[in-house]
């Protein structure tokens, strides 16, 4: 069974500055990370057992006790910072700059006058960081939910992980339901997003089935399985070269291997090791008939 490695995938420089925030914490015990530092199921484990209070995602309303609190990679909105600062908390921040790039740029929007249209998935964690700081929005999903807006004038900016194909099927859907509307676009994908894009596309005519790595929480990771999906490849999404089953597979096939922008090289390593040692059968040998 042949593997194919995407040329672009895994941890981004974002995920990386903010592991590596926390390693040089002396105290982790003295440090709460506000919500999730990476969706990464390991990667969680691994802070806890260094002893981080660790934030649920969904519970952080909560004033966490500790005097210092670490916003993660995926940002929080300028009102969570005044609320945590207000109530005498000293803040590590590393949120990635390509996040704070698109909080600013809506800020902007909303400066200008503009009701600001959110493409991304309303709930997750970098989504509501952006929206909690403006007056006038809305999130924008996917071309399904797209209508006829209020306003004089739309400014869009994109959740930083979001595909630009999906990205520029809304666009255009949003320009056709208002024409009447003035309509301003900041483009806020980032790079890494692009990148690991572009390889998966690269790859999915090469192959016949893809294994996506990454946290079940991420959302570029469900991107580029749904990717794949769209353009009829089997998928299978994991978090760890334990879940692979090699009845996944078939003789002679290629497999494809990509990763989301939160999984660590060395499990992208495992899946990659444990792909290779695979050896699938046939259809006449998984019926017992070449065994004869």
């Amino acid at each position: 069974m042949k593997v194919l490695r995407a040329e672009a995938m895994g941890m981004c420089f974002g995920v990386r500055d903010a592991l590596a925030v926390t390693r040089q914490i002396s105290r982790p015990q003295d440090v709460t990370i506000h919500g999730e530092l990476v969706h990464n199921p390991k990667v969680l484990v691994e802070l806890s057992e260094l002893g981080f209070p660790q934030s649920g995602e969904n519970n952080r309303d909560l004033v966490p006790p500790t005097e210092q609190i670490l916003i993660t990679a995926h940002g929080v909105s300028d009102r969570e910072r005044e609320r945590l600062t207000s109530a005498g908390k000293r803040l590590i921040d590393t949120t990635c700059p390509l996040v704070r790039r698109v909080h600013l740029a809506a800020q902007q929007l909303a400066h200008d006058g503009y009701h600001v249209l959110v493409i991304g998935r309303e709930g997750h964690v970098e989504v509501r960081g952006i929206v909690e700081d403006l007056k006038s929005y809305d999130i924008v999903e996917s071309v399904d939910v797209v209508r006829s807006y209020a306003h004089r004038r739309l400014g869009i900016v994109c959740q930083s992980t979001t595909p630009p194909h999906r990205a520029e099927q809304t666009e255009r859907a949003i320009r056709r339901q208002n024409p009447h509307a003035e309509i301003r676009v900041i483009d806020t994908i980032c790079q890494p997003t692009r990148e690991r894009q572009t390889s998966v596309d690269q790859l999915i005519g090469r192959v016949d089935v893809m294994v996506v790595v990454g946290g079940r929480n991420s959302n570029n990771t469900r991107e580029l399985a749904e990717r794949c999906r769209s353009r009829g490849l089997r998928v299978h999404r994991v978090e760890s070269a334990v879940e692979i089953d090699p009845a996944w597979f078939q003789a002679g096939e290629t497999v494809g291997l990509t990763a989301g922008t939160s999984t660590l090289d060395e499990t992208i390593e495992d899946v990659f090791q444990s792909l290779q040692q695979i050896e699938p059968q046939t259809s006449r040998d998984a019926c017992g008939c070449g065994s004869r």
